[in-house]
């Protein structure tokens, strides 16, 4: 099967990956599950060298060659693009490629809380978005980035890794900027961010104490900022952005975060007894009573926070799971898997 076939194949299954491996057929992930294409032979080196050259430009075949690991955007038709990573495993060439559908969905069709609609008509501040890779992280942002093109005439700028949706301004303008392809680092598309005049600022990922930093100071200059983060929890993730930077700089960072931080919404997908994945989720939004615990380095409270703040929007993924277990959308074992404390979902679904 060619390579453009491969891609096809994604769209038609509706899977989210494909994997190009060394010694095994071409692999589908679909609703969460791996998967090898049907009728496919194991790929021999050749077989998956000639596939992931036949996209790469000789520039990127060099960077591949040299770097070891690329990350690159694929367009494919009108009904889907691809984020790539292309790297090597056991001195061979692999490659795992996410699909991006075209048609950025909305925060309604994808089932998620109200809440995020108030995070789209913020002005200045930080909202970010965790949770583990490949659950939907960037395709919540970008639901909540088109609802404001819908509604505001601002000027949206992305710095991402590569680029994944691709918006189409309606009120909203945007500035798309793609690591490599337009920017040679974070760090210096962060700096020139401020110069850009942009309402909007979406970080594709804040992976280190730079992109952080630069979050922190942009959210802090009047700006609305959105952000993903690899972590599991709303205070996992005041944790993280906290230890990033060194000790005698935490008190300062604790200040800046508690004045900007606007809200997190923490995700991951879980599958349906239906078929399909939903989100389950957390939500942080930034009250006072949130506002004073991260000033005070007390993270620990905001679990119980939350637990006791439905009224501000707030909820904790046991109480998502619990409800959508109560609705007989997913299974209480499923539930229980995505769980980060299976005791309390347990108790919230046996107290209903």
């Amino acid at each position: 099967m060619e390579f453009a076939q491969l891609l096809q194949l994604v769209v038609d299954r509706k899977a989210s990956d494909l994997h190009l491996v060394v010694g095994l057929p071409p692999m589908l992930r679909v609703d969460g599950l791996l998967a090898a294409v049907p009728n496919e032979q194991v790929l021999a080196p050749e077989d998956v060298d000639r596939l992931i050259k036949s996209f790469l430009t000789a520039e990127q075949i060099e960077r591949v060659t040299v770097n070891k690991e690329i990350d690159l955007g694929v367009s494919f038709s009108q009904n889907a693009r691809f984020r790539a990573n292309i790297y090597h495993q056991r001195g061979y060439i692999t490659a795992a490629l996410r699909r991006i559908p075209m048609e950025i969905p909305t925060i309604e069709g994808l089932k998620l809380p109200q809440i995020l609609y108030t995070f789209t008509k913020l002005r200045q501040g930080l909202v970010l978005v965790t949770g583990p890779t490949g659950h939907g992280k960037s395709t919540t942002i970008a639901a909540m980035l088109d609802e404001i093109n819908k509604t505001r005439p601002a000027h949206v700028l992305t710095i991402e890794d590569p680029i994944e949706f691709v918006f189409t301004p309606r009120q909203a303008m945007f500035s798309q900027r793609e690591m490599r392809e337009d920017t040679l680092s974070w760090e210096i598309a962060l700096r020139s961010a401020l110069r850009e005049d942009p309402d909007i600022v979406l970080i594709g990922e804040m992976r280190d104490y730079e992109t952080i930093a630069a979050a922190l100071t942009i959210a802090e200059t009047g700006h609305l900022v959105f952000a993903t983060l690899h972590t599991n929890s709303a205070a996992q993730t005041i944790d993280r952005i906290v230890d990033v930077f060194p000790e005698n700089q935490q008190s300062q960072v604790r200040l800046q975060l508690s004045n900007v931080l606007e809200g997190v919404f923490s995700q991951r997908l879980v599958p349906l007894l239906s078929g399909g994945r939903t989100a389950a989720y957390e939500v942080l939004t930034g009250t006072n009573a949130v506002r004073s615990t991260i000033r005070d380095g007390k993270t620990h409270q905001i679990d119980n926070i939350i637990q006791t703040s439905a009224e501000f929007g707030m909820t904790t993924l046991e109480a998502n799971l619990a409800a959508y277990v109560q609705q007989g959308l997913i299974s209480l074992e499923e539930a229980i898997s995505f769980s980060i404390r299976p005791e309390e979902l347990t108790r919230i679904v046996k107290g209903s």
